[in-house]
């Protein structure tokens, strides 16, 4: 195959500058991994076996990228829900707990399979597949979503200062401290990258051993936790257990940690001109995901438990608190896919910090009594956002042209719509609950225009770039407008491609 034939082909104008460093076939020949730490295709070899039998030695090569991602289902956004949870509802949100994990592993197996057969993540193919202006607003979408799940984790990591100074550092400024120590993993980076996915594996099981130590300590009634797991209640429930079901499932299925995993997968330098390569890569990758995100569901049942054994009823509302949280470092890079920027790393970590420390420091000097009420919020927020994230990785994931063989079956279509129908059903449950009633009329009126434009918006989403073009041609012709523009749309739209143009069947398996 020669050279020209080996780049993959999304739109002859103007794409292969764009992917250019997205060699499918070697793309650590695009990279430098002595140059520096980056998260880079094709870093980690992954090792060649004599036969397609089952091999822990290619499930350690793949191990990293899961338990990287599993990292923000353990943040404090989720520590705070879990002992909420447990505060107010007791027992009765672990089954939401339960299937939130289950939710996000779906989510996080399709991000995997995308990035793992295309070679590209999530917000490149965004990039790729939508046109400007919903582009633009669904970049600023992930970026609210990643502002909020920051200011939970920089105010988690401060309040932890905070206790283990003895109260002598204030919030504010373990705030600036959690903002400027960012900068000193770009010198932890620099060991590579298997070493930092074992500092965070790491970082787990630290969090695994000492809740569960406190788990038996306590020892929560074993026979409540498996009523509340798979029996689906919330008899009595009031508006603060409601609240915490959505912010459950905002905590646990962060919208942006679905681009960021289909991003890590492509770390493991694979053929994909090979089709066996690849369904290797994605049953190791599922392996792996399955195994991470079983731990953290571990350990946020842990806490929840303890929580709900040892702190529930009114009298402990209150107390619950975020002040009990840890911390962990979140890494993302949506924004450089979406926009196809190509910054240095320092410049990259320096906006991204930047743009969520505004925020989290105001957040932070006006909120410090009312932190726990704010981290509930901004989980709902985050729940809010997971439309944006969960309906592109189906539709891609379900596109025979970008996928090919490895689409999406109609039972895991199904699964994941009706998923979806479900998550925005009860965030519109949670906005009537929450907007009331007695209110004043303008509160009304924003409400209904806000939600008008989410369900435009997600509703463009939940469509498809595809049939939407579809729609405007159809109104286009019955209204006698110019159609140039659509025609050039569908036009570049047919030439896009996700494989080599040496199509996979036609390859060895």
């Amino acid at each position: 195959m020669a050279e020209e034939d080996r780049t993959p082909i999304v739109n002859e104008i103007y794409a292969n500058n764009y992917i250019s460093s997205l060699d499918v076939q070697n793309p650590a020949n695009n990279y430098e991994a002595s140059q520096g730490f980056e998260i880079t295709p094709g870093q980690v070899k992954i090792p060649v076996t004599k036969d397609k039998s089952f091999s822990f030695k290619k499930l350690w090569a793949f191990t990293g990228p899961g338990f990287l991602m599993s990292i923000a289902y353990l943040d404090p956004g989720n520590i705070e829900s879990d002992l909420q949870a447990g505060a107010i509802a007791k027992y009765k949100l672990i089954w939401v707990l339960m299937w939130s994990t289950v939710l996000g592993l779906i989510l996080q197996l399709l991000a995997a399979r995308l990035g793992c057969v295309t070679g590209m993540n999530l917000a490149q193919v965004c990039h790729l597949e939508y046109p400007m202006f919903p582009r633009i607003t669904l970049w600023l979408m992930v970026e609210i979503a990643i502002v909020g799940s920051d200011i939970q984790e920089v105010i988690g990591s401060a309040i932890a200062l905070n206790l283990l100074s003895n109260h002598k550092i204030p919030i504010w400024a373990g705030v600036l401290i959690t903002g400027v120590d960012t900068f000193t993993f770009l010198f932890l980076e620099s060991a590579g990258l298997r070493k930092l996915e074992a500092f965070f594996g790491a970082l787990i099981t630290t969090m695994a051993v000492t809740f569960l130590y406190i788990y038996v300590k306590i020892m929560p009634n074993q026979g409540d936790i498996l009523i509340g797991m798979w029996f689906p209640w919330c008899e009595n429930c009031d508006k603060d257990s409601i609240v915490q079901l959505v912010g459950i499932v905002g905590a646990v299925i962060m919208p942006h940690n679905i681009y960021l995993h289909s991003a890590l997968v492509l770390t493991r330098n694979i053929d994909r001109t090979n089709k066996h390569e690849v369904a290797e890569a994605i049953k190791y990758n599922s392996i792996e995901s399955a195994i991470a995100l079983f731990v953290s569901f571990i350990i946020n049942l842990f806490v929840l438990a303890v929580f709900a054994a040892a702190f529930s009823g009114p009298t402990f509302r209150e107390e619950a608190s975020l002040h009990n949280a840890a911390s962990t470092l979140y890494l993302y890079i949506f924004s450089m896919g979406f926009m196809n920027i190509r910054w240095s790393k320092w410049k990259r970590v320096l906006l991204t910090r930047s743009i969520a420390m505004v925020p989290t420091i105001i957040v932070a000097l006006i909120a410090t009594n009312d932190l726990d009420a704010m981290n509930n919020w901004l989980n709902v927020l985050q729940s809010v956002q997971l439309p944006f994230a969960l309906l592109p990785v189906l539709h891609f994931t379900s596109s025979e042209t970008i996928m090919r063989e490895f689409k999406n079956g109609r039972v895991m279509k199904i699964t994941v719509w009706g998923l979806a129908i479900l998550v925005m059903g009860i965030n519109f449950y949670l906005v009537i609950i929450s907007v009331g009633s007695g209110n004043q009329w303008w509160i009304y009126v924003i409400a209904v225009i806000v939600i008008f434009v989410y369900l435009a918006y997600v509703a463009y989403i939940a469509i498809g770039p595809h049939t939407v073009l579809k729609l405007k041609m159809m109104i286009a012709l019955k209204f006698n407008r110019d159609t140039e523009k659509i025609l050039n749309e569908i036009e570049r739209r047919e030439t896009l491609k996700y494989t080599t143009r040496e199509d996979l069947s036609n390859t060895a398996s």
